[in-house]
């Protein structure tokens, strides 16, 4: 009777790995948008392609990956794409997703539009 507890623990843990990335939706001046946990606006590049991340260096300064936090594994529309440099970051249809260095607090949606290469992320 003991290998009961222990089977449904084995299957809380390994339900824990296939959790969605920790995002929520938030109320801003253009209407829900995507954002991490912290509440912070997630973006999209438009020079990604194929779940493949082309901001590195000084890109990633102005716009941080959001990276994948221990061995979650997402699901439905969420994926998780590798970097160049080894990280693991986050993806929604198929489209890496960042933060952007300007944004302050919950609801900013500074990068919007910004260069016509970054959009905020819909629900």
């Amino acid at each position: 009777m003991r290998t009961l507890p222990l089977a449904i623990a084995i299957s809380l843990v390994a339900g824990a790995a296939f959790a969605a990335p920790p995002v929520k939706t938030v109320e801003t001046a253009k209407g829900n948008v995507l954002a991490a946990a912290n509440g912070m606006t997630l973006y999209t590049y438009k020079d990604d392609h194929g779940g493949v991340s082309s901001c590195y260096d000084a890109c990633a300064k102005n716009w941080p990956p959001f990276t994948v936090e221990g061995d979650a594994k997402a699901e439905g529309a969420y994926t998780v794409v590798e970097r160049k440099d080894g990280a693991k970051q986050w993806a929604k249809d198929g489209m890496p997703l960042y933060f952007f260095i300007k944004d302050k607090k919950m609801g900013d949606i500074t990068g919007d539009g910004l260069k016509g290469e970054w959009d905020v992320v819909k629900p």
